[in-house]
């Protein structure tokens, strides 16, 4: 009887009141895309504070180990081929703490693939420098060996900004870096054509060749990467040679911006 009577009323009071578990639901389900969210933010955050490496990589005499002295310490030494890597902190201006770890490369042929093997999971960027006085002569093998760490597939994934340093731009027979960007991008195109048919990738996956370099049926250019390539011209002697100081002011611009 008594439940009888008030069916009605209980009925009218459903009506008004706003079904309760839509609402609840929905603001339960707004809190759990937030925290996804923030989760993800934080992983690729934390993945890409986690690599705080600048790798130098080049050939041999390209200058690298010169240039990496010169950045810490501002002042000229000479140096030998180096046959194993070199690192320390590179603070990016002394008030802030922003600081990378720099990381010299060997560019000897049988050394530099397994240097890059090591490091390359924890590159925030690469400096690959480039001999401007030997460029013509070297070509063939600076774009092989740039090939090689573009088509890697870690390098690929993370797709750490690229700097492509022209180094020893105080002596006359310099190359220009307009004319080394057109020059490496016409022999890189030329040796994705070749190498497309290779089995292996660098890591030593046979994962049906390697990664395919720029876009199919597009002649290559830098701009096809994933990862963002700049060039600039570089002197690590400077123009004063060793008593001078070295001239790469677009090289420590560089590296405040990615630090």
């Amino acid at each position: 009887g008594m439940a009888g009577r008030l069916e009605p009323d209980l009925e009218a009071l459903r009506r008004e009141l706003p079904a309760p578990d839509t609402a609840v639901l929905s603001v339960l389900l707004a809190l759990l895309a937030v925290a996804i969210t923030l989760l993800i933010w934080r992983v690729v955050q934390g993945r890409r504070s986690s690599r705080k490496a600048v790798l130098l990589l080049g050939l041999c005499d390209a200058g690298k180990t010169l240039l990496f002295a010169r950045l810490l310490s501002g002042k000229y030494r000479d140096t030998q081929t180096s046959i194993t890597d070199s690192s320390a902190v590179y603070r990016v201006s002394k008030d802030r703490s922003a600081n990378v770890t720099l990381i010299d490369l060997p560019g000897h042929e049988s050394l530099r693939l397994q240097f890059l093997e090591r490091f390359k999971a924890a590159a925030r960027a690469i400096v690959f420098v480039v001999d401007s006085v030997a460029f013509q002569r070297e070509v063939k093998d600076v774009a092989e060996f740039l090939y090689q760490v573009l088509v890697d597939s870690t390098v690929l994934k993370n797709a750490p900004p690229l700097l492509i340093a022209c180094n020893k731009q105080d002596i006359t027979m310099a190359k220009s870096a307009k004319l080394i960007q057109q020059q490496l991008e016409k022999e890189l195109n030329t040796l994705r054509v070749t190498r497309s048919a290779a089995p292996t990738s660098l890591d030593g996956s046979a994962t049906g060749g390697p990664a395919q370099l720029g876009k199919k049926g597009k002649d290559f250019d830098f701009s096809q990467l994933p990862m963002k390539v700049e060039f600039v011209e570089c002197s690590a002697r400077g123009s004063k040679g060793e008593e001078g100081d070295a001239d790469f002011e677009g090289l420590e611009k560089w590296l405040a911006k990615i630090a």
